[in-house]
């Protein structure tokens, strides 16, 4: 507004306890490069964000010429990081599925593993039986099962929900890298592509955009526009999924962290809740993917039960070497190191511990 100073939503604290712990997970989970982003739920605004490897601003290293762009700290892995980010797409397929009436939390789904659709088999991580509840799939990450529900919400509808929740075009930060980093679609959005899509896989996006789409399921279901601009007068945005709905993802996060993949994430009076997602890093010439190099990523949300702030977390070909065989998957990569984060950085935005609120189902009158 006119004659009233610019007020960023970054706070400098929390920026650089963040930049200090994703450093230090970055080198001992061996990545080449690691993105943090914490945002709040209710505006989208972006309280810190980090690209790692960094680099200083008065010893500016030039541009690169060769090899692939991310190789350079100038590469701004937070927006201009365009992977496909795997499990963490998870949430969305549910999400559009219950507020569709497709299914509900408790909904059975078949996840007989391998799935055949054409010459193609579409597989779990590991055996997860005959078929999960719509919670399993979300808490074990079943790939059959997400495609076998986003086989029913069909292409058109996919790709309409994930346009709302900011999938379709660049992401808005108001910082010159973001403007051309829009996500990679595909070409013909099929149903092998729908299929795909619902776990991750076939669309390449940036952890930007995943921190709005996960701040609009975290704040009750209204679309998230990141900024790095306070405004303390900022407008909700259109609604995308009813509160119910919201409700209900909230409940499967938090399930994910306390009995699921992402059991590292728990921190003590915060009730952190979240998705994994691990997925196989592209080859940069003649197609096709790497063996043994990934993109790990961890979205959550905290207080899962009255959420206030996503963290996103992104790894790039981290491997965790303290076993005999190296682990690679987000729950012991990324998650770790988003924990370490949220401990850090919640005391220094004011938020207290405190008890997480009983199930009230689940509690029974004791007789005298």
């Amino acid at each position: 507004r006119a004659h009233q100073p610019l007020t960023l939503s970054l706070d400098l604290s929390v920026q650089a306890a963040m930049e200090r712990v994703l450093h230090g997970g970055m080198k001992i989970m061996n990545a080449k490069g690691a993105a943090g982003i914490l945002m709040e739920v209710d505006t989208g605004e972006v309280v810190a964000v980090a690209s790692l490897p960094d680099f200083d601003p008065n010893d500016r290293p030039a541009a690169p010429t060769e090899g692939n762009p991310d190789d350079s700290p100038l590469f701004n892995r937070a927006v201009q990081g365009v992977y496909e980010l795997g499990s963490v797409f998870k949430v969305f397929s549910v999400a559009q599925a219950m507020e569709l009436g497709l299914v509900n939390p408790d909904t059975m789904i078949n996840t007989k593993s391998p799935m055949q659709w054409g010459k193609f088999r579409i597989r779990d991580f590991r055996n997860y039986g005959p078929e999960l509840s719509v919670t399993k799939v979300i808490v074990k990450s079943s790939n059959v099962g997400t495609a076998r529900i986003a086989m029913d919400i069909g292409a058109e509808r996919q790709r309409d929900f994930l346009d709302q929740l900011g999938f379709m075009q660049a992401s808005p930060l108001e910082i010159t890298e973001a403007s051309g980093s829009a996500p990679l679609l595909p070409k013909n959005w099929s149903e092998l592509s729908t299929m795909t899509i619902s776990y991750g896989h076939g669309l390449s996006t940036s952890p930007m955009h995943l921190a709005a789409a996960y701040a609009t399921i975290a704040n009750g279901g209204r679309q998230v526009t990141p900024t790095l601009l306070h405004d303390a007068a900022r407008p909700p945005g259109a609604r995308v999924i009813s509160e119910t709905t919201a409700d209900a993802m909230r409940q499967m996060m938090r399930k994910v962290v306390s009995e699921g993949t992402a059991s590292f994430g728990e921190v003590p009076g915060y009730a952190v809740g979240g998705k994994t997602g691990t997925a196989d890093k592209p080859k940069a010439r003649g197609g096709g993917y790497y063996d043994d190099k990934v993109i790990a990523t961890f979205a959550s949300i905290f207080p899962a039960h009255d959420p206030k702030y996503v963290l996103i977390v992104t790894l790039d070909e981290p491997v965790e070497t303290s076993g005999e065989e190296p682990r690679r998957t987000a729950g012991w990569t990324a998650v770790p190191v988003a924990a370490e984060i949220i401990r850090r950085v919640a005391p220094l935005m004011g938020l207290r511990p405190e008890i997480e609120p009983a199930d009230l189902a689940a509690i029974r009158r004791a007789s005298n």
